[in-house]
């Protein structure tokens, strides 16, 4: 067509001539420049892939696979850089690395992001930039805290100049062991880097967790500053997670060690932000998922992730689904932005803790995939399972709301 028009009509030709130029420099733009000019109003990664692509990849023949990845110490995270590969941390004297180029199925020799260090709960993938940032914190919080910057997905990293500013009253974060960062990706926030965090009281103990609470940072500059969100509206609670739905919402979803008389202490509180992850509102208790092990209140970190299909809001939750003790890996899926969580299925039936999960990105060797990182698993140490939505979904109904009619399991 443009050949046809150059023929036929002169006038044309310096349109065309500033539509090829026009063509060329998007080419030769980098990829930060092209994340941030997204597609047909779709978000696009500094990879100059999609964010979100169609639910296919997901689904197919059910699979799950898992190995192990780290050996002793503790504390799992996972998340997937802008160019699909997989990266898995671990750590309590150090906090290190692996990365899978392949979508997980195998993996790299570990890499050091801070020795001494300790998990400063999840990382977070800058999809504008495609940096990754790693939290570090000196020991067990509360404890100082060191950002690490990755603009190799992952190999190297570097530490940061970084500034927190303290919450609505007058406090500054921790963030063990709260689920990896987001970023934003939808409404007037977009591009915003969103993780959750924490406040302890001066200290872990009993006497002080109905004085903890959660929270939230956020960053519009590409992680060198970060704000923190007013605390989620529930006293006691601690390592949180997050979600952007495809309306641009923000799902919460947090551990508790501690509920007021009256609240189910075995469950997990939830709440939504309609402003970018700085306030919450519309405070409740999923009664569907626990909280851990029901023999105590003390509750466990939790994985969560909304997979990343345009305009579908599928969450995927893990935690141990156990009467007593951390076992019993089991993976919860919403169809509606955690509003009901109507499946379920067992991962692992033996040892499982503390857990992360995340999923893969458009246009890589990850598409498809959910990783989970937990810690247990059939050899102990840290495991990642690698599954798809196909196999979630040949789990058992918890009762919770009714299933999508797509999904037709005919059972």
């Amino acid at each position: 067509m443009i050949g046809n028009t150059i023929s036929n009509s002169r006038v044309a030709l310096p349109c065309v001539v500033r539509l090829l130029a026009t063509i060329a420099s998007l080419v030769l733009m980098a990829p930060s420049a092209l994340a941030q000019t997204p597609s047909g109003g779709d978000w696009v990664t500094a990879a100059g892939h999609p964010a979100e692509g169609g639910i296919e990849s997901f689904l197919g023949e059910p699979k799950l696979e898992m190995q192990q990845v780290f050996q002793g110490e503790r504390f799992p995270n996972v998340v997937v850089a802008v160019d699909g590969t997989v990266l898995a941390t671990w750590g309590s004297s150090s906090v290190r690395a692996r990365r899978s180029e392949d979508g997980g199925q195998s993996w790299g020799e570990e890499i050091t992001i801070a020795k001494p260090g300790f998990q400063g709960g999840g990382l977070t993938v800058d999809e504008k930039s495609g940096d990754i940032l790693g939290f570090v914190e000196a020991h067990h919080p509360p404890a100082p805290i060191n950002v690490y910057r990755s603009s190799d997905h992952g190999k190297t990293w570097k530490a940061q100049e970084t500034v927190f500013h303290k919450d609505s009253k007058g406090n500054v974060p921790s963030m063990h062991m709260n689920e990896h960062g987001i970023t934003l990706r939808h409404g007037k926030h977009k591009g915003r880097l969103l993780r959750p965090s924490r406040w302890y009281a001066g200290r872990n103990e009993r006497a002080r967790w109905p004085q903890h609470y959660t929270g939230a940072i956020y960053s519009d500059d590409g992680g060198k500053t970060w704000s923190t969100s007013d605390p989620f509206p529930a006293m006691g609670t601690g390592e949180a997670t997050v979600a952007e739905l495809a309306d641009g919402r923000i799902y919460y979803n947090s551990r508790r060690h501690w509920a007021e008389e009256g609240a189910n202490p075995r469950r997990r509180w939830t709440a939504w932000s309609e402003d970018g992850g700085a306030t919450w509102k519309d405070l409740s208790v999923c009664e569907i998922l626990p909280d851990g092990p029901q023999d105590t209140n003390y509750g466990c970190m939790g994985g969560l992730v909304r997979l990343p299909i345009k305009d579908r809001d599928i969450l995927v939750y893990s935690n141990c689904d156990s009467p007593g003790g951390r076992h019993h890996g089991t993976l919860w899926t919403s169809f509606d932005g955690g509003e009901t969580w109507p499946l379920k299925r067992l991962v692992f039936e033996g040892s499982h803790a503390y857990s992360s999960i995340n999923a893969g990105r458009p246009k890589t060797k990850s598409e498809g995939w959910i990783y989970l990182h937990f810690e247990g698993g059939p050899k102990g140490g840290s495991t990642v399972a690698k599954l798809n939505l196909a196999w979630l979904l040949e789990g058992e109904e918890t009762g919770d709301g009714k299933l999508p009619k797509w999904l037709n399991r005919g059972d």
